[in-house]
């Protein structure tokens, strides 16, 4: 699964209305109505459109994908995988949030959409899109109200940061869901808006989120003001694949760290070229690490850390194909 860049499609018929594609004969967009009976579409997006739907019984004016997002070893490089989180809103008028995740069945809420002062009461896992809910209203998109369904391709046990896609997705559906058709929303400005409104999210990621391009990383630098800069990052085109590795330990276990550098080492003898965390360092470290190989190795590395791990009476890490994809994108 991996996401593509952003783009708009063009005009073209739909069912012999003369309307151009996603819009009904009256000019009303119906995109991200049509996903979830769409046999075509993405599963994941069908899936997720459905669920906004079975959740709060409208269909999503907007269905947007974002792409994980990873560090390279080099300082300020981030690229995006192709794997993504995806979110489907719907715009209200009566100042209601409804808000709904796979991920978390039991725990839909519906709170009003309190501009300023305590946020109202909610599960803990819907604080975070509120947060993001709040700030655009702030900035003008959505001070009605939305229906959100929020859900990643990817859980924690991934070592993937979750939190910033999540928040462009929500950020740009929302916006998509409250703005007229055609109307492409500003990544630069949403950029902004969520640094603000969560200063503890990693900045470099949520904008490879925004700005990622296939097959290559972009230099996130110090400046966000700064133009981006992109460089060439493609294994694939050079016979090479990237893998995110991830250990099967409590990310609170004290043998975590170990058991990382147990598997670097397994992969580094059985011919991987380097490894890297995918996130910033920090006092605990992550789940995973990325790991480059030549293509002809991949069976002889993962079969090397397989047997090491059994040998030591100890779960066997998880592979996960890692393509660098394009940035977040509306699915039509």
């Amino acid at each position: 699964m991996t996401a593509a860049p952003a783009h708009t499609d063009g005009p073209g018929g739909q069912g012999g209305t003369g309307a151009p594609a996603g819009q009904d004969p009256a000019g009303r967009d119906t995109s991200g109505q049509d996903i979830a009976r769409r046999a075509t579409a993405d599963p994941l997006f069908r899936l997720v459109a459905y669920a906004l739907e079975a959740a709060h019984g409208r269909p999503p004016a907007a269905v947007w994908s974002a792409p994980y997002a990873f560090h390279l070893g080099s300082p300020g490089l981030v690229a995006a995988a192709g794997w993504p989180v995806a979110a489907a809103a719907a715009p209200r008028s009566d100042g209601l949030v409804r808000l709904s995740s796979l991920g978390h069945p039991a725990d839909s809420c519906d709170v009003p959409l309190v501009l300023s002062g305590p946020a109202p009461s909610m599960p803990a896992w819907a604080a975070r899109p509120y947060t993001v809910l709040r700030a655009l209203a702030r900035a003008g998109y959505g001070r009605g109200g939305t229906d959100l369904h929020v859900q990643g391709s990817l859980t924690a046990a991934a070592g993937l940061a979750t939190a910033e896609p999540a928040d462009c997705a929500v950020a740009l559906a929302v916006v998509d869901a409250h703005t007229p058709p055609g109307t492409d929303p500003d990544r630069a400005q949403l950029a902004r808006l969520l640094a603000g409104a969560l200063p503890d999210g990693d900045e470099a990621l949520r904008r490879a989120v925004f700005f990622a391009r296939r097959g290559e990383a972009l230099s996130a630098g110090r400046d966000p003001a700064r133009p981006h800069r992109y460089v060439a990052f493609d294994p694939a085109a050079s016979n090479a694949r990237l893998v995110l590795l991830a250990v099967r330990t409590d990310p609170h276990h004290p043998d975590l760290r170990a058991a990382l550098a147990q598997a670097v080492a397994c992969a580094s003898r059985a011919g991987a070229l380097s490894a890297w965390p995918p996130g910033l360092p920090g006092p605990r470290p992550g789940r995973s690490v990325l790991v480059l190989l030549p293509e002809e190795r991949l069976a002889a590395v993962r079969a090397a850390v397989a047997e090491d791990f059994r040998g030591r009476g100890r779960p066997v890490p998880r592979f996960l194909n890692i393509a660098v994809a394009g940035a977040a994108r509306r699915e039509e």
